[in-house]
C-alpha cells in the first residue's frame, strides 16, 4: 500500500489531540508542530460523531498515522484554530491508491 506523497502536502498545521474533558473544559495532549498536510477550504456537509449532519468549512488530508480524533484542536496555515469533527483512514490495499488520514473541521 503506497503513501499520500510528501510532495502533495504543501502545508504545515499543528494538531494538538484531545483526550477527553474535565472540570476544566477539554483536555489536549502535546502537540505534534508542522505536521505536513494539505488543507482544502470547501465548505461541506458531514455526519459527527454523534450522528448530526453538521457543516465542515476545512478538510486536512495527512499521511497514515495521524493522531487527531474528533474533537483535537489544530492550528492551520493562516493562523486560525479549528476543531476536528471527523477523521477517517482511507487505505485500499492492492489498488494504486494512496494511503491518508482525513480530517473534516468546523
Amino acid at each position: 500500500m503506497s503513501r499520500v506523497p510528501g510532495w502533495l502536502l504543501r502545508h504545515r498545521i499543528t494538531v494538538e489531540p484531545y483526550l477527553g474533558d474535565s472540570a476544566y473544559g477539554p483536555q489536549y495532549g502535546p502537540p505534534a508542530v508542522a505536521v505536513p498536510a494539505l488543507v482544502s477550504a470547501a465548505v461541506r456537509q458531514v455526519r459527527d460523531a454523534d450522528g448530526r449532519e453538521v457543516v465542515s468549512s476545512t478538510t486536512v488530508i495527512a499521511a497514515p498515522g495521524l493522531d487527531c480524533p474528533p474533537g483535537s484542536r489544530l492550528t492551520l496555515p493562516d493562523g486560525r484554530t479549528t476543531t476536528a469533527i471527523t477523521t477517517s483512514a482511507h487505505a485500499a490495499p492492492g489498488l494504486p491508491v494512496p494511503a491518508c488520514v482525513e480530517v473534516s473541521c468546523e
